[in-house]
């Protein structure tokens, strides 16, 4: 899929993905990309705000993307649940009056991310009902990420519903709130898995494809901009207040460049690179 075009309507909106805020593992670590020091987080976090933007959860950010509002805005996202988010993401979010979207795998609640055991990733402790309790009290959204983070493509029709669906009620039953959002694990999906999220009734859905949202965009398959632990700070601001996406993404400007064509993220872990100091 290429990047959308926004039209006049409203300006794109960035939509940040973070996984953890916690002591990068050594180097050679699977999935190392993943976790950001929580000082290089608060860093970040403090820069946005110093020049002008505000950090929103998927449920706040809503009117901004359905172009009810304007506004100098982006979405924070933090995928799996991550403890390590309760304590140090947190209280930063809340210094600064921002608030995010924590994704979480319903059942896994109080347990630890296991699917990533395979890729010999260590295991986190996840959030548990009275972390996400507190989060939620904090003015921060819990949103669904499947039942088990599951591989979408890897299901059946039942299988993908009982995961997409599935994760909005046991979520729901358990905190006692509206579950708005969901996001698509890996980033992997079809189009069959966008109606399934829509017909569980999610107002928004986010993948893993790298670019700014546009004014066109299904509400149910929202690009984000990941945030590696390589990303540099100038770097993540160009990405956040410009095109530098949607350039990196458009097939005729990089023929014009003479550079191959940038494929869309199909996975949420990216290959390992060496941060840059």
């Amino acid at each position: 899929m290429s990047a959308p075009h926004s039209s006049s309507r409203r300006p794109p909106i960035p939509i940040l993905s973070y996984h953890q805020t916690d002591m990068v593992p050594p180097r050679g670590t699977p999935h190392r990309e993943l976790v950001l020091p929580p000082a290089r987080f608060a860093r970040q976090m403090r820069a946005l705000a110093r020049i002008g933007w505000r950090g929103l959860s998927m449920r706040d950010l809503e009117p901004y993307l359905r172009g009810e509002k304007v506004g100098k805005v982006v979405g924070i996202t933090l995928d799996d649940g991550f403890l390590n988010n309760y304590h140090h993401a947190l209280p930063v979010l809340r210094e600064l009056g921002f608030t995010a979207t924590s994704f979480v795998v319903s059942q896994q609640i109080g347990g630890h991310n296991e699917w990533d055991r395979p890729a010999g990733v260590e295991v986190k402790p996840l959030m548990d009902l009275q972390h996400l309790r507190e989060w939620m009290d904090a003015g921060m959204e819990i949103g669904a990420h499947t039942r088990n983070h599951a591989d979408l493509l890897t299901c059946s029709e039942a299988q993908a519903v009982d995961e997409i669906a599935g994760s909005r009620h046991e979520l729901e039953a358990l905190l006692q709130v509206q579950v708005r959002s969901f996001c698509f694990p890996y980033g992997r999906l079809r189009d069959e898995h966008v109606e399934i999220a829509r017909a569980a009734g999610y107002a928004t859905a986010a993948t893993s494809d790298n670019w700014r949202v546009g004014a066109d965009a299904d509400l149910l398959r929202l690009p984000r901009i990941s945030v590696w632990l390589s990303t540099p700070l100038p770097l993540l601001l160009a990405k956040v207040a410009t095109g530098y996406e949607e350039w990196r993404h458009n097939p005729i400007l990089r023929a014009m460049l003479g550079r191959k064509p940038v494929k869309t993220a199909a996975l949420a872990h990216p290959p390992v690179r060496e941060p840059i100091s």
